[in-house]
């Protein structure tokens, strides 16, 4: 798996592993798009020893023409992680509140940082409860980690290399926001609706359940080849702003394929540009 141990870790390991001397390090990244900030559920109620980390804040850099969730500054992402207590080379353990979204975006981030030893919790913090597992609402101070943030360890797409990859042969871009968003139809969030030009549609729906668990192997495998993912054709995807995208290329690694790319500032980053063609409709639309 691309040199990294398997991205995902069910309730009971994990449990299991947080009684050994020195179990791996737990953030918490609960978010919403809309609502009430992740840290209120954090406060309410957490895996014991986790620390909160904010997507929006310490995941990503500011909005703005990059996108609504661009690459973080590589020196503000290590103060971060380092003020969660991440070390170089020690297991890392991220959730947020099930469906799977705000996790995977903090795992790809922290491999495209080049922490490789990172896994999501299957199921997030509903299955940990679910499981009969122990909560805490005391925030833990946790001591300085020493993790050195080097970025590129996973690939990633700017709006020109997303342009080509949707329009060669021998590559597909997927784009997995809803359907109606990627006709057209509707766009609630940004200015524009539509989507890249030659990019397939492939909605999250479609290779991840609302509980934010995955199907088996040979199932996304299925389910990536009917949109064109097949053989040594290079993939990348996309979504509104590089969220769901990167649950998206997590979907990917499972499937046999850590070489899938992430757009990271997405549809928000896409339209920032007036020049840059839309399309519409159910069809890729080269």
């Amino acid at each position: 798996m691309s040199g990294t141990q398997e991205p995902l870790v069910e309730v009971d390991r994990l449990a299991a592993e947080l009684d050994r001397a020195d179990p791996p390090a737990l953030l918490d990244v609960r978010w919403r798009l809309t609502g009430p900030p992740g840290r209120d559920d954090y406060l309410a109620g957490h895996l014991p020893g986790a620390v909160f980390v904010d997507l929006d804040t310490a995941l990503c850099g500011p909005p703005g023409a990059g996108g609504r969730h661009p690459l973080p500054d590589p020196a503000a992402l290590q103060a971060a992680l380092r003020a969660a207590g991440v070390r170089a080379g020690h297991p890392v353990v991220v959730y947020d509140g099930g469906d799977g979204l705000a996790a995977a975006r903090a795992w790809w981030t922290l491999r495209w940082a080049g922490h490789r030893p990172v896994r999501l919790l299957h199921g997030g913090y509903p299955a940990w409860v679910a499981a009969g597992q122990p909560v805490s609402t005391v925030a833990p101070a946790p001591a300085s980690g020493d993790v050195e943030v080097r970025p590129g360890d996973l690939p990633v797409l700017d709006a020109g290399q997303a342009a080509a990859l949707a329009t060669a042969d021998d590559a597909v871009l997927l784009d997995v926001r809803a359907a109606p968003r990627y006709r057209g139809e509707v766009e609630p969030i940004d200015p524009v609706a539509g989507h890249v030009p030659g990019a397939a549609n492939l909605p999250a729906t479609e290779y991840v359940g609302p509980d934010g668990r995955f199907p088996a192997a040979d199932v996304l495998r299925e389910r990536f080849a009917a949109v064109g993912v097949t053989g040594a054709r290079s993939v990348g995807a996309y979504c509104g702003s590089g969220v769901t995208a990167a649950q998206a290329v997590l979907a990917l690694h499972l499937a046999g394929r850590p070489d899938a790319a992430l757009y990271v500032g997405s549809w928000s980053n896409w339209v920032a540009d007036p020049t840059r063609p839309v399309a519409s409709g159910p069809t890729p639309g080269r």
